[in-house]
């Protein structure tokens, strides 16, 4: 399993809006076992999987790496 800082980050803003992760899941278009995955290193985070989650968090994909403009 790999620590992903930009996982890290998708937990950290799922937790500050009050998100439950299933629900993200869900509105990413993924399965909640599979969002699990990627979430916790056992599936890797693609560029798509990035838009896609930016999109379902209603935040910037740079967010997710991290960057805050």
């Amino acid at each position: 399993m790999v620590r992903s800082a930009t996982a890290d980050n998708i937990k950290r803003i799922i937790r500050e809006k009050g998100y439950l992760q299933r629900s993200v899941a869900e509105r990413a278009g993924y399965n909640p076992k599979t969002f699990n995955n990627m979430l916790n290193g056992r599936k890797v985070i693609t560029d798509n999987d990035v838009k896609n989650i930016a999109i379902a968090l209603d935040v910037e994909p740079n967010r997710l790496f991290g960057i805050v403009a």
